[in-house]
């Protein structure tokens, strides 16, 4: 095993690692919209948080030597599920044409206030 650690996505906040290298797979811990240099939520819409969330994940899978074409599952995480189809809007333009399995849920409360958290689990070259 291996932790993944870079300054392009939040530190941990708890607990945690930002990520673990385990037989050839990255799982990247759940990323909120903070943003990695002020520690800070970023943006007051869904669009806006969905937005810094992907660049934080993109920040993590390049500190794992990859990128969101080696991504086979997320799991996302939403604070109010009618907010659904805007993220969708957003997510969908960071991964092209090879789309991960998905699952996502409306849950009653994310860290710090966040509307939206993603995690990756991802296949390394």
């Amino acid at each position: 095993m291996e932790p993944i650690s870079t300054t392009q996505a939040p530190a941990a906040i708890g607990p945690y690692s930002q990520g673990m290298k385990v037989n050839g797979f990255l799982f990247a811990s759940g990323q909120i919209a903070l943003d990695p240099q002020l520690g800070e939520l970023v943006g007051n819409t869904i669009e806006e948080q969905t937005a810094q969330v992907m660049k934080n994940v993109a920040g993590l899978l390049e500190a794992a030597g990859c990128s969101f074409d080696n991504v086979v599952k997320t799991t996302c995480f939403l604070k109010d599920i009618n907010d659904f189809a805007a993220f969708n809007e957003v997510y969908a333009q960071s991964f092209g044409e090879s789309l991960p399995s998905r699952s996502a849920v409306g849950v009653a409360g994310l860290p710090k206030g966040a509307l939206v958290e993603v995690e990756v689990i991802a296949a390394l070259d």
